[in-house]
């Protein structure tokens, strides 16, 4: 099969994955898409693109003609704890996997239902996207299964912590802010109140539309934990339309609180964590060249 990946998951797979690892699953990509193709029995309608950040999906329609997706990934873009989850939730609040559980996967490939990709919660005024965020999010906060091996809310951010630490000292505009988001994780671990089966990178853009529900999440990176720091990404959503308000730091803590009344998370649990996102994705951006993306994030930042 030849085709030229999408531009965007070119740009991004190198942050994710490193530049190695990207370019070389990036050139084994034509083979592992036709050898995906070929396990799963399907034939290929389409790219999707833009696409994801860390995944290639096709649009394929089964031997019966139902449309479906074929997303590929590289190992270190976490596909089996993909799975895991999604067959976990079984088509509840989150795209449904296609495929039986112990259906091959080369290239670590995941069949998913076909949603519309070009609708996302993105599309809705804003107020009635994060409503219908709430919705979804909650569907999502199960008992992980017995026996599970998803990582914890305190495994992944301490692989954070470092890299937050040196990009402050490279950068003394980061000093103020790095620290205190340090603090408030330190602070948030040691009494965490729950551990719940989390969608792990939840926003307004990773609901799409569907056909079996309206809305429906796509893209987790599972992890375990407490809901507020799921909930976390979701308040910085449609960070850029933020920053530009007059009213955007007001509107940000408003947010907050909302958020937190709704889903019945404690407020200063939710602050906490959204700190801690927030700064940790724009000192990673920071690093990885994406200065407006990173400049935008610690904004708000500076606002909790």
């Amino acid at each position: 099969m030849g085709f030229e990946p999408p531009q965007r998951l070119v740009r991004a797979l190198g942050e994710t994955c490193g530049d190695a690892a990207a370019a070389e699953w990036l050139g084994q990509l034509p083979a592992l898409a036709d050898d995906a193709l070929s396990a799963h029995s399907v034939s290929l309608d389409r790219v999707c693109a833009p696409g994801g950040r860390t995944s290639l999906v096709l649009l394929v329609r089964r031997a019966d003609g139902t449309p479906a997706a074929l997303k590929l990934a590289p190992s270190a873009a976490g596909p089996e704890p993909e799975r895991s989850a999604l067959a976990h939730w079984n088509g509840w609040g989150a795209v449904e996997l296609a495929d039986a559980p112990d259906a091959p996967a080369p290239g670590e490939a995941l069949l998913l239902e076909r949603l519309h990709h070009e609708v996302s919660l993105r599309s809705l005024p804003e107020a009635k996207a994060l409503l219908e965020a709430a919705g979804i999010v909650r569907r999502l906060w199960v008992d992980p299964p017995a026996g599970h091996s998803f990582e914890s809310v305190a495994e992944r951010t301490a692989r954070q912590v470092e890299p937050m630490r040196a990009a402050a000292a490279l950068d003394p505009a980061l000093e103020p802010l790095v620290p205190a988001a340090l603090a408030a994780r330190e602070e948030l671990l040691q009494d965490s109140p729950e551990d719940v089966l989390l969608h792990g990178n939840f926003r307004q853009s990773k609901v799409l539309s569907g056909e079996r529900a309206p809305w429906l999440a796509v893209g987790p990176e599972p992890l375990t934990g407490e809901r507020a720091y799921d909930l976390a990404r979701l308040v910085r959503d449609r960070v850029e339309d933020l920053i530009a308000s007059p009213g955007g730091a007001a509107t940000a803590r408003r947010r907050v609180k909302k958020l937190a009344e709704s889903l019945e998370v404690d407020q200063a649990r939710l602050r906490g964590w959204t700190l801690f996102r927030a700064v940790e994705s724009g000192t990673r951006a920071l690093t990885a060249g994406r200065r407006q993306d990173g400049e935008l994030s610690l904004e708000f930042a500076g606002w909790l």
